[in-house]
């Protein structure tokens, strides 16, 4: 079955994450979204529809998908999924697909199959006027799983999408419960629940607390001695964790530099937090580095519910644990502290002096308890190249093309950010 992954305007509430990837390929569990949606459906052609900016790097990442390609989209019967779709862990029977339709959560729209017809007018500008014309004419069947609307939401549901995939069997390899002895490991609970790759190296005296769920570690990952692991949580490929503390619910992408306590926390990758210091209940980017002595706060001291700015505006979060989501390229300096539900966008640095503004736009920057525009933008892009020649990708002219779009993007926002905390410090002296 040919199956089209699409983002719709639900994309702007997932920022900074969304900022520079398809919402589909953020994490949640063992995998990311792309993967948990594809597994739903039966085999066959897969496309995507994404935001215009982001088609050169879709086809950087993968030259064999169809992107933005109405030809290949309108060639024959297809599945349409919401990229911000968490679907349920029991794959859809074919025959479910036979006919058009349209699958909702509450009501809005999942996934809807679809003819050539209906996809005659449809294009990645019209789409959304497309998606309600088929809620209104379409047979509607009820899609399953949930919608994400924000990007707490993927931590909060972190730990028991690793447990699900585990129950599934979509695990990132093949290989039995430590499979290669590994002397000095200490298995707290089922071993059966530690799944451990065979390229993974493992010092001694390295506790593995299988009690609440399944660990796993992949290919290549390096844990040192001293690390206590909780599960559920999953140790990427090529990550290194020294002497940690990772607690439940938390999923570390691939190529990450781990140290310190993290609890029930998302890294997507090639992301630094060697040092001391607490990272809880956040979604961190790629290419992001936390200084030595970061901590965020994951809990307001009234224990009440934490808000956060997301898309302009304050939103409701309606959990008490919250702690922070840092957007790709962002760095913190020696001894960070960020506040309860803080919202720090792409490129930005942030520097000590007390506790940071809980919402920072994109290329910003905090010092000296002053909040100022990162102008500088080649500056910016050379340190990017460094950092991601350091972890042997390569930097290309479409992550700069694509980085320059957003310092574009975001800089309305930016300046009227910058522009109200200069108003603030000028109240203050007055």
């Amino acid at each position: 079955m040919r199956v089209c992954l699409f983002e719709d305007r639900g994309v702007l509430d997932l920022e900074p994450l969304s900022l520079t990837r398809p919402v589909f390929e953020l994490l949640c569990g063992l995998t990311s979204l792309a993967a948990k949606q594809s597994r739903f459906f039966p085999p066959g052609p897969r496309g995507v529809l994404v935001r215009p900016y982001l088609v050169d790097l879709c086809r950087l990442h993968s030259p064999a998908v169809p992107v933005n390609d109405l030809t290949w989209l309108r060639a024959g019967p297809t599945v349409l999924v919401n990229g911000r779709w968490l679907p349920p862990a029991t794959p859809l029977p074919l025959t479910e697909l036979s006919r058009p339709h349209i699958a909702l959560v509450k009501d809005e729209v999942a996934y809807t199959v679809v003819t050539p017809e209906h996809l005659a007018h449809c294009s990645t500008n019209t789409l959304d006027e497309c998606l309600l014309t088929w809620k209104a004419t379409l047979p509607r069947h009820s899609a399953g799983g949930r919608l994400i609307h924000y990007p707490w939401e993927l931590v909060q549901y972190n730990g028991e999408q690793i447990l699900a995939d585990w129950q599934t069997a979509a695990l990132p390899f093949e290989a039995g419960p430590t499979s290669v002895p590994r002397p000095g490991l200490a298995i707290v609970g089922p071993p059966e629940l530690v799944r451990i790759h065979p390229s993974a190296h493992l010092d001694p005296m390295i506790v593995a607390d299988a009690r609440q769920g399944p660990i796993v570690i992949d290919r290549n990952a390096v844990v040192t001695a001293f690390t206590r692991l909780e599960g559920p949580c999953f140790i990427g490929p090529d990550t290194q964790v020294h002497g940690a503390n990772i607690r439940a619910g938390t999923t570390l992408g691939p190529a990450c530099r781990i140290g310190g306590e993290i609890d029930c926390s998302i890294v997507q990758g090639y992301s630094n937090k060697y040092h001391e210091g607490f990272l809880g209940h956040a979604y961190i980017g790629e290419w992001v580095n936390l200084g030595a002595g970061t901590h965020n706060s994951d809990l307001r001291n009234d224990y009440g519910e934490v808000t956060m700015t997301v898309n302009g505006r304050r939103v409701h979060t309606g959990f008490t644990k919250v702690g922070c989501l840092l957007g790709d390229h962002t760095k913190t300096g020696l001894g960070t502290l960020l506040n309860t539900g803080t919202n720090a966008g792409i490129f930005c640095n942030l520097l000590p002096g007390g506790l940071l503004p809980k919402y920072i736009p994109s290329f910003a920057s905090w010092w000296k308890e002053a909040l100022t525009d990162r102008a500088d933008l080649s500056a910016l892009l050379h340190t990017a190249a460094e950092v991601m020649r350091r972890r042997h990708v390569d930097f290309t002219q479409t992550h700069a093309a694509l980085y320059r779009t957003l310092f574009e993007q975001t800089a309305a926002e930016r300046r009227r950010v910058v522009r109200e905390a200069e108003l603030r410090a000028l109240r203050r002296s007055a």
